[in-house]
């Protein structure tokens, strides 16, 4: 009988190393806060001293895009506006994200980092086969 992966290491381990890596990154995850500064007035792009373009200016040329697109499906300046404005406004959402840790002990951390990285080393160890026992 193979084991996990098809190799012959142990199942135990696989499905022991994915709990672990489960758990520990589910803390992980659940321990970082993300936050936006995204908003109609937030600058997305700056240039200069403190000249920048809004989300809101971003958008006059997808409404031009818009409209061009319905004036005519086949103007292909209407879809260039269009897509380079979204494309733009994803861009500035994405970019305005800030990610931190919340407070927390050094236990919960060192807790969170054994059952995160001791996870991923079961499972990957569960994927390299045993040396064969001749009895």
């Amino acid at each position: 009988m193979r084991g996990a992966g098809g190799t012959s290491g142990g199942v135990g381990q696989f499905f022991i190393g994915l709990v672990m890596m489960c758990g520990g990154f589910y803390m992980l995850f659940n321990a970082i806060t993300v936050r936006s500064s995204f908003g109609m007035r937030t600058s997305l792009y700056s240039f200069g001293s403190g000249w920048g373009i809004t989300s809101g200016m971003v958008m006059i040329p997808f409404i031009f895009g818009i409209g061009l697109i319905f004036y005519n499906s086949k103007n292909i300046l209407g879809w260039i506006l269009t897509i380079g404005s979204l494309v733009a406004l994803i861009f500035g959402v994405i970019s305005s994200i800030n990610f931190s840790m919340r407070t927390m002990t050094s236990f919960d951390l060192i807790v969170i980092l054994v059952l995160s990285v001791g996870g991923v080393g079961l499972f990957l160890r569960s994927l390299k086969g045993l040396p064969e026992v001749s009895e």
